[in-house]
């Protein structure tokens, strides 16, 4: 209702995550089941704003719900403590998560039933929470997608146009195991507004108020790729958190914008050619790919694909925002 009710009043709903750093300097994080958003924006050097649905208004943003919904295969200790810490906390709903029989412990590593299990608890189970859900203008957005294919370089930085061609393609990929009746190989899927089932309106509406925001107040974007490197799902490897974690960071203090930037060489995207803590080879994704004829073929059946999504809403968008895609 209220993803229905609030571009009446040019409040833009959005699908995403939320924090906000010592400075005061808000975040949005945009993104598929599966890409990080709830991970990453559970920061423990920021507070965290809201896990899910928020508003962009004239004050700045809000969150409209009232806990975090995390999913938790191998979630460890070690690399997200706080969401870990949740799972064993009173008032956390655990979903498709294995028990075992004779100890009564949680087995978080166990996807024999599904990789898709869930922790929902309230946000005040997070120690950086900030409970009044409020927050400025954001000084960055970032959108989020896995890519299985191991072809989306691990950052990007977004001129406005391409932040919101992105924004309606709703990019990630889906492996075996999330879903029911998927194959061995991954497989691309589209959302528009990273969340289409929830959106009631016309993307173009909330495209629109996208782009007139982030004009509006010179927010920053970046399309971060928290998927897999040096080949797809079966032969690469998933790009480690610590170096999406690095990533993120140098986002949001605003090192990566001080690096230069260079072409992808198929893709056209701006990719920075080092970033604090990240090995520069890792952010060429090209580079680790044994046979490069074969990554120039996926990447380009990858960008045919995005074509196909954005032609839907293409008519709707400004000559600007088309120019911007691939």
């Amino acid at each position: 209702i209220l993803n229905y009710v609030l571009p009446s009043a040019q409040v833009l709903s959005m699908h995403c995550s939320a924090n906000i750093g010592p400075e005061g300097d808000s975040a949005l994080f945009f993104g598929l089941s599966g890409t990080g958003k709830t991970t990453l924006s559970a920061d423990p050097t920021r507070t965290l704003i809201g896990d899910d649905e928020h508003g962009w208004g004239v004050d700045g943003i809000f969150n409209f719900e009232g806990g975090c919904y995390a999913k938790v295969i191998r979630l460890s200790e070690e690399s997200e403590p706080e969401i870990y810490d949740t799972t064993r906390k009173f008032g956390t709903l655990l979903e498709n998560v294995m028990v075992d029989a004779k100890t009564r412990r949680l087995d978080l590593d166990d996807d024999s039933l599904t990789e898709n299990t869930r922790a929902a608890y309230p946000i005040t189970h997070m120690p950086s929470a900030n409970l009044d859900g409020l927050g400025p203008h954001p000084r960055n957005i970032l959108m989020l997608t896995c890519d299985a294919f191991g072809i989306m370089p691990p950052v990007s930085k977004l001129t406005p146009e391409q932040a919101v061609y992105h924004f309606l393609c709703g990019y990630t990929a889906k492996v075996a195991g999330t879903e029911r009746g998927m194959g061995d190989e991954p497989q691309a899927t589209f959302s528009t507004c990273f969340g289409a089932p929830f959106m009631a309106r016309h993307p173009s509406v909330y495209a629109e108020l996208l782009h007139k925001k982030i004009h509006e107040h010179g927010t920053t974007c970046w399309l971060v790729n928290t998927g897999w490197q040096g080949g797809p799902y079966g032969v690469g490897e998933r790009i480690s958190i610590a170096h999406t974690r690095a990533i993120v960071r140098a986002c949001l203090d605003g090192s990566l914008e001080k690096e230069e930037f260079e072409p992808h060489p198929i893709m056209g995207l701006p990719v920075p050619k080092n970033c604090p803590g990240v090995p520069s080879e890792i952010l060429r994704p090209g580079d680790a790919w044994d046979d490069k004829d074969e990554y120039r073929r996926k990447t380009e059946e990858l960008m045919a694909s995005f074509r196909e999504a954005f032609a839907e809403f293409a008519e709707g968008t400004s000559e600007e925002v088309r120019a911007a895609g691939f």
